[in-house]
């Protein structure tokens, strides 16, 4: 049996494998594609009061990233996305199937709940495992002449953050990350069951239906958790001190008395206009590679 035969056949045995190269290529895919939504809305939600910049809405930043920086500045941060997309999804989705797998055993066969446990699981292991390279992210994609900080590229991030502010430094914003669990815990289990809804009687759901379904999940998903968002920005990006946010409770006091309730909300617009192609893109192109692996 050649190198070839000998993939085949490990992808024809491996569910997790199939699962871990079907959910990095989707998450690659996707963040290719929406990588300039992405640097929008994260200059949107870094955007405190005082700051400088002064981004007002989607086309307008768009615009105002282009005359400043070109291309480039719309695809600033695709290289830490492109790593981090990599493993997260990977992660996340052989996780995802195998808790769904595993839980009816232990807390019955109640759908609802081992498809929302699965996706929290899931996320927080993706999330702990993966925070260094979204920190790295959204400080590429907020990076300009007036940040204290300034990095040439992900290595050099890496490095930098290592030295100047130590481990701690690559886990800035993950408290938040974990509570924006609650938006997997949303997303997935209301897919799963989208699915089931949309699903035709010879039991082959179209490629329009998935899209449907993950379009739908996301957007609930998404309005419902964006806060969390606004907070992990802006605590990701401190690097000098004395700090401005010290810790979770404080940073949602300071953004509420100095800009108010709207602020937890910066950039959702963007947000949506990124999430759901993002959603769609991603699930779709997972269902369609982990068939087509399954199928060699």
């Amino acid at each position: 049996m050649g190198p070839l035969e000998n993939v085949r056949d490990k992808l024809r045995r491996s569910d997790n494998l199939r699962n871990s190269l079907a959910g990095a290529g989707a998450g690659c895919v996707a963040s290719i594609v929406t990588c300039p939504l992405d640097v929008v809305k994260t200059k949107l939600q870094n955007q405190g009061r005082y700051d400088a910049g002064h981004y007002r809405g989607t086309f307008s930043t768009l615009k105002r990233i282009w005359a400043e920086n070109g291309l480039r500045g719309w695809y600033r941060g695709l290289g830490p996305t492109i790593f981090g997309y990599l493993p997260t999804w990977a992660i996340y989705f052989t996780v995802y199937d195998y808790l769904k797998q595993e839980l009816p055993l232990k807390i019955g066969d109640s759908q609802p709940l081992v498809h929302m446990i699965s996706a929290m699981g899931a996320g927080a292991v993706s999330s702990t495992a993966t925070n260094p390279l979204w920190v790295i992210k959204t400080r590429f994609m907020t990076q300009s002449s007036a940040t204290s900080y300034h990095y040439n590229n992900t290595l050099h991030a890496f490095k930098t953050i290592w030295v100047e502010e130590g481990i701690h430094g690559f886990y800035k914003g993950l408290v938040p990350s974990l509570f924006g669990l609650l938006h997997v815990a949303v997303q997935f289990p209301l897919y799963e069951q989208l699915k089931i809804y949309l699903k035709p009687e010879d039991g082959n759901l179209p490629t329009s239906s998935i899209l449907v379904a993950s379009a739908t999940s996301k957007m609930a998903a998404s309005v419902a958790t964006y806060p969390h968002e606004v907070i992990r920005t802006r605590l990701q990006n401190q690097t000098a001190r004395p700090f401005r946010y010290a810790g979770i409770r404080h940073t949602i006091t300071t953004i509420y008395l100095e800009e108010g309730w709207s602020a937890f909300y910066k950039g959702m617009p963007t947000n949506l206009l990124r999430t759901i192609p993002a959603s769609a893109l991603t699930i779709l192109t997972y269902e369609v590679i982990a068939r087509g692996l399954a199928d060699l």
